[in-house]
């Protein structure tokens, strides 16, 4: 038992010295999950003005919530993107051009907020210099189809690329460490790569809709922020499903955590592709009710270096790409690093849009 648990800790320690010795991605930023309704719930909770109760964003189903949009009329549902612009924005089953109009709406309340906040004597410099750097990103955001967009903390968003009521196949990316609502561009380059590739046969969700860690430290070594983003995901899925059928979801680094706790169902997810994997906090592929697959690791990627076990809460478990996790391998040829995998000519950009395409990573 002595030895076991020795092994253990020593397993532990190799994990967490891994983990937070991979050069300059270290960080020990914690982060605190942003979970719970979007602002402003307890106003539409309240709000009688069309005479029937409002579904509450914190119990209502993406199910429930589109049943209640299809009995109000088109001005209706226009009343209330106007007056909850944030809640209707982020409420997964509403239709989704009434998103894109309330994400429009809140983003430009949060800009002209930020703008005066940004010439506000009363601030601390670096306060003003803050609400001008957030007032610029807000005005690079607007025009853009948003289906989620949430300033609070670090900030969040879903950008759509195509048209998610016509496409033939829907995809959706769900990003790793250190992006947030700032940062979302690098997530949208990957999608413009994917749908370009596909053809623009495919409609592209962009989804930053979890608190990601910050860095390569403890939060990334742990699933806490996965646990507390899953049920996100599987939301936005359960709301898409029904305008696009199942989509396609590529979970890079970190996000595949995310995605390996969200418990996919298939009649939501057509299947998982995860690349520059740490793991799926899971043993098998076949723990999970959808197809798998695993791109290989280029050369170039720092995450072959991070151990896959899960220890004391450290490490995502199996090696997704091993033979024993039997998932369905996918070539990395012609990508380069940790985040280069939509790299144009690249074997696992023709994959992904194959399988975005078609639901196999060939074309043949």
């Amino acid at each position: 038992m002595l030895g076991r648990l020795r092994r253990g800790t020593a397993v532990a320690g190799l994990v967490l010295a891994a983990v937070l010795g991979v050069g300059s991605w270290t960080s020990a930023d914690a982060q605190t999950p942003l979970t719970g309704p979007p602002p402003g719930s307890a106003e539409w909770v309240a709000d009688t003005a069309l005479g029937v109760r409002l579904p509450d964003p914190t119990n209502a189903s993406p199910a429930e919530v589109a049943a209640f949009f299809d009995a109000l009329a088109p001005d209706q549902q226009r009343q209330l993107a106007f007056r909850h612009p944030q809640v209707l924005g982020n409420l997964d089953g509403a239709p989704v051009p009434l998103r894109y109009l309330a994400n429009s709406l809140a983003l430009a309340q949060e800009r002209a907020r930020e703008q005066a906040r940004a010439t506000d004597a009363s601030l601390l410099p670096e306060e003003r210099e803050q609400a001008a750097r957030k007032a610029a990103r807000y005005a690079e955001l607007t025009g853009r189809q948003l289906l989620v967009f949430d300033p609070r903390g670090r900030g969040q968003l879903a950008e759509v690329f195509g048209d998610l009521a016509h496409a033939a196949r829907t995809a959706v990316l769900v990003p790793g460490s250190d992006v947030d609502l700032a940062s979302s561009d690098r997530l949208a380059a990957m999608a413009k790569e994917l749908r370009a590739a596909a053809k623009d046969q495919v409609a592209v969700v962009a989804w930053v809709g979890y608190t990601t860690p910050v860095g390569v430290g403890l939060d990334a070594a742990r699933e806490e922020l996965a646990r507390a983003g899953a049920p996100r995901l599987e939301r936005l899925v359960a709301g898409l499903a029904p305008l696009t059928g199942p989509a396609t979801l590529f979970c890079h680094s970190y996000g595949s955590v995310v995605c390996g706790q969200s418990a996919p169902d298939p009649a939501r997810v057509s299947g998982l592709v995860v690349f520059a994997s740490p793991g799926l906090g899971l043993e098998r592929a076949d723990e999970l009710k959808v197809p798998v697959w695993a791109v290989a690791r280029n050369p170039e990627d720092w995450i072959s270096n991070v151990p896959h076990v899960s220890v004391f809460g450290l490490g995502h478990g199996a090696d997704p790409t091993s033979p024993g996790f039997h998932a369905r391998l996918l070539p990395s040829t012609g990508s380069h690093g940790h985040s280069d995998y939509f790299a144009p000519g690249s074997a696992s950009l023709a994959a992904f849009a194959a399988l975005a395409a078609t639901g196999s990573p060939t074309t043949a």
